[in-house]
């Protein structure tokens, strides 16, 4: 079986070198970046995580994520000094999708990571064998997406989503009748416990699908907030 690959971007050598470490240890391909530049120069194809610290001089870690996400959308995993709210909603307005405040544990670094690459190389099909079996797609109006890996079509069009947008949309859609709570929707798609400041990063989420997928984002068609309730998706046939 081939070694998964994380690319990790931290102008803090000492950082970087107790990551690659612990996550070589556990099997892991690493590669190391001091900087967003040399970050995105190693980007490539057979990346499935990149670890981005957001406090970088030249090129911010938000300013390369914001570039990742302009040719991929492999997970990032922001390591960020600050732990301020809107520090992390900015960070994930970037494009991340999740983030560790410094200082963290190795446990909970190694945690992060397994989450984020199983939801990644699983749901992608990276590690499926070929097959000519037809693809398992859910369709729903014209919205269209891929039961199995991050493919999703609106008329027609491929939207490119973030591997955490892609798991809130087809929950959604996987159970058009059911409105998820923000706790509902964070357990399920994070997979981790959820607390009252986890909610802002749900809305932010949201929002983020619904600028990809909705027409017009402010009156959304498919993504339905019931104020009070949480979110559900509107098959438009009730």
């Amino acid at each position: 079986m081939s070694k998964e690959h994380v690319l990790i971007v931290e102008d803090d050598e000492d950082i970087r070198e107790g990551v690659r470490i612990l996550l070589e240890s556990e099997n892991y391909s690493v590669q190391e970046a001091e900087n967003g530049s040399k970050g995105l120069e190693l980007l490539d194809e057979n990346t499935d995580l990149v670890i981005l610290d957001v406090m970088m001089p030249g090129m911010s870690g938000l300013r390369t994520c914001e570039e990742i996400r302009k040719v991929s959308t492999v997970p990032v995993l922001f390591l960020t000094a600050k732990a301020q709210e809107s520090d992390k909603l900015i960070g994930l307005m970037a494009g991340g999708d999740d983030y560790l405040p410094k200082p963290f544990s190795y446990a909970e670094l190694l945690g992060r990571v397994k989450a984020l690459m199983r939801r990644y190389n699983v749901y992608m099909g990276r590690n499926a064998s070929g097959s000519d079996k037809e693809e398992p797609y859910l369709e729903i109006r014209e919205i269209r997406a891929h039961e199995s890996f991050n493919e999703v079509y609106v008329n027609g069009v491929e939207k490119e989503l973030s591997d955490i947008e892609y798991h809130i949309l087809l929950l959604l859609m996987q159970h058009p009748k059911k409105i998820f709570s923000a706790q509902n929707l964070y357990e399920s798609v994070w997979d981790e416990p959820y607390f009252y400041s986890c909610n802002s990063t749900v809305m932010v989420h949201i929002r983020k699908l619904r600028v990809k997928i909705e027409d017009d984002p402010k009156y959304p068609k498919y993504i339905k907030t019931v104020w009070g309730k949480g979110y559900k998706f509107d098959a438009g046939n009730e």
